[in-house]
């Protein structure tokens, strides 16, 4: 399915987009519901002319002609409703799926800045209830036309009885919808704010259980589970607010609906027993009294929906309407798969600058941890061109002028901390299902022994987050994973550190072996793997002091000693 790429303008915007997207769908809906509203007000009026007509002529012929126009009504109503909420279901189905995935797609690419202040969890709510609610205007709009059908046809078949019928219909109607109309606003902005209470606490628990483990090791996990209670409970208290809202607007209209009902019938009776109207016409009028209640009810609460998807609306316009980074280009890099970085500024970065030529295996030792964070941020292009002085060049060409796509086709950064998906083994090595050398990639990550520890190997299940993994199984599995990508460069980032020294030798030969005449870099202070590279760059105080193999920096430099030997 195509998604608009286009990022729109807030709420008002989005509701737009919406509705002139499945304007052929809404159109079909609205013709069947207003079908079903006017079929089921018609069964009143049938029954009404059934004791007008058949009773006092005492017709068989009449009676069974009565008897066949309701068959056809309730035939109707039966229908119509089917298939009218089946057009209109698919089509909020369909578009609530279209936003979550513009959304999640906003979501993943990265941003000039902070989404007014939105973590991921609020990024998930705003994608999945803030979406489906967004896309029930589909709904809510041919819902709306097919009731007005209904009071209509109440309003005129009672005008024909009696023109006070019928006012009276329309007065009471208009009255409702401006009292409703101010209640509505009330909810409006009450939801929002509920949205976004529960967006926060959703956000609260995914920083919660990514740092579940480190809170248990230093005893914290009670003052965050605390802090956690706090927001859940401002959750709750505007949920609370928000229920009263609604159960106010909700009894409100279904007492007004009820007066107007009550006020049709008794000035029906009256005008039946003043010998103004028949008994035919009464049955009539009391039988719409009873039925108009329900479109009534639906057209009351129209607005209050149509509240709720502006209010969800605009909360996906934050995530939506936020400025990408600029556009690095649309070129592609050369072929070679060289990576230069020369004299960038960011950060704790003092215009570092190095040189990684087609198929070197170079590892980069920095002395501050900062230091190689920001260096493999700005390699992987979350920080963009224009946010650094100097420039970085893939394939002899720099990043700004290449398309992002092009940069991740031919450059991975691995991150330390990469996720783990839900899964399996298998899956998360290889999401796309089409890496060639997966056997290889395992081997070489050492993974080989969890792979052999289960009896469905690849395809062991994987929890959310590596749950059922230690630590040194899930950063195996995720290098494991950039190795089965087999890019042009790689960029590996303490790949290591939660592995015993036996197991990091071996994984530091492998990786040599398995990325010869591949361009391979990792920033690391592990011995086996500086030993395995081709030449070690030492990274200090934002720049590169010193250049030389693994052996000689240890032999020469008595601070690089001390910062990398164990």
């Amino acid at each position: 399915m195509k998604t608009d790429t286009q990022r729109p303008r807030p709420g008002a915007a989005i509701l737009r987009t919406a509705l002139r997207r499945n304007i052929g769908a809404m159109i079909a809906g609205t013709v069947l519901m207003g079908l079903y509203q006017a079929a089921e007000t018609a069964f009143p009026i049938a029954l009404g002319m059934i004791v007008e007509h058949t009773m006092q002529d005492r017709s068989l012929g009449s009676l069974g002609v009565s008897i066949g126009s309701l068959a056809v009504i309730i035939t109707t109503v039966s229908l119509s409703w089917r298939f009218g909420m089946r057009v209109l279901q698919k089509a909020n189905t369909t578009e609530a799926h279209r936003w979550r995935v513009q959304v999640a797609a906003c979501g993943l690419q990265p941003v000039a800045r902070d989404v007014d202040g939105l973590k991921s969890g609020e990024v998930l709510t705003i994608a999945t209830e803030d979406a489906d609610q967004t896309a029930d205007i589909i709904e809510v709009v041919p819902l709306l036309i097919s009731s007005l059908v209904a009071v209509v046809v109440a309003a005129v078949a009672l005008s024909l009885a009696d023109m006070r019928l019928g006012l009276l219909v329309v007065a009471g109607t208009v009255g409702i919808l401006s009292i409703l109309a101010v209640m509505s606003r009330r909810i409006g902005s009450s939801t929002q704010e509920q949205q976004a209470r529960v967006a926060r606490a959703g956000a609260k628990v995914a920083d919660l259980i990514i740092g579940l483990r480190p809170l248990h090791g230093f005893g914290g996990n009670h003052a965050a589970f605390g802090s956690y209670r706090e927001v859940s409970t401002d959750a709750k208290r505007q949920a609370i607010t928000v229920a009263r809202v609604n159960g106010a607007y909700a009894g409100t209209a279904l007492a007004l609906n009820a007066v107007l009902a009550a006020a049709v019938s008794l000035t029906a009776g009256w005008l039946a027993f003043d010998g103004q109207i028949s008994i035919g016409e009464l049955v009539m009028a009391v039988g719409l009294a009873q039925f108009i209640m329900e479109p009534l009810k639906m057209f009351s609460e129209m607005p209050k929906y149509v509240m709720i998807a502006r209010a969800s609306a605009e909360r996906m316009a934050l995530v939506l309407s936020a400025p990408s980074v600029p556009a690095p280009g649309s070129g592609r890099p050369e072929p070679g798969g060289d990576l230069e970085v020369d004299g960038v500024h960011h950060g704790t970065l003092r215009g570092v600058k190095f040189r990684i030529g087609a198929g070197e295996f170079v590892a980069i030792a920095a002395y501050q941890p900062r230091a190689a964070a920001d260096l493999a941020a700005v390699l992987a292009v979350n920080v963009p061109p224009p946010a650094y002085e100097g420039a970085v060049r893939l394939g002899g060409r720099e990043l700004a002028e290449l398309s992002v796509a092009a940069v991740r086709e031919h450059l991975l950064v691995n991150p330390y901390d990469a996720e783990i998906f839900g899964g399996t083994l298998r899956t998360n090595i290889d999401p796309s299902g089409s890496s060639r050398t997966l056997p290889e990639a395992v081997e070489a990550s050492m993974l080989t022994d969890v792979v052999a520890l289960h009896r469905d190997g690849l395809d062991y299940a994987v929890r959310d987050r590596g749950a059922n993994l230690s630590g040194g199984q899930r950063q195996r599995l995720s290098l494991a994973r950039a190795l089965a990508a087999d890019t042009d460069v790689l960029v590996l980032h303490n790949p290591t550190t939660a592995v015993d020294a036996v197991t990091e030798q071996l994984i530091a030969r492998n990786i040599a072996k398995l990325r010869r005449g591949r361009t391979t870099l990792v920033i690391t202070s592990s011995p086996a793997l500086l030993d395995a590279a081709d030449r070690v760059l030492v990274l200090d105080e934002g720049v590169i002091t010193a250049e030389d193999t693994h052996r000689n920096l240890l032999a020469s430099d008595e601070a690089y000693c001390l910062a990398v030997a164990r």
